[in-house]
């Protein structure tokens, strides 16, 4: 019975899991503004591509920010 129990539990947690781990990986492309056509491997680049674009863009703003505090 207690084998049966733990076999059900373990079935139950994988299901829950893999339910979430889909919902998450649906929910990963539209969240980053990327349009998700292309292979993996395009995909990829244009994630990177816009990470390097906003890393740019906030240092960018920082720098600006500091320059505007120094001058007064």
């Amino acid at each position: 019975m207690k084998a049966m129990f733990g076999m059900v539990s373990l079935l139950i947690a994988l299901a829950i899991v893999g339910f979430l781990a889909a919902r998450q990986l649906k929910t990963v492309a539209p969240a980053s503004g990327v349009a998700a056509s292309g292979t993996v491997r395009e995909q990829s680049q244009q994630i990177q591509q816009k990470m390097k674009d906003d890393v740019t863009k906030a240092l960018q703003q920082g720098a600006e920010a500091r320059k505007d505090t120094s001058d007064q």
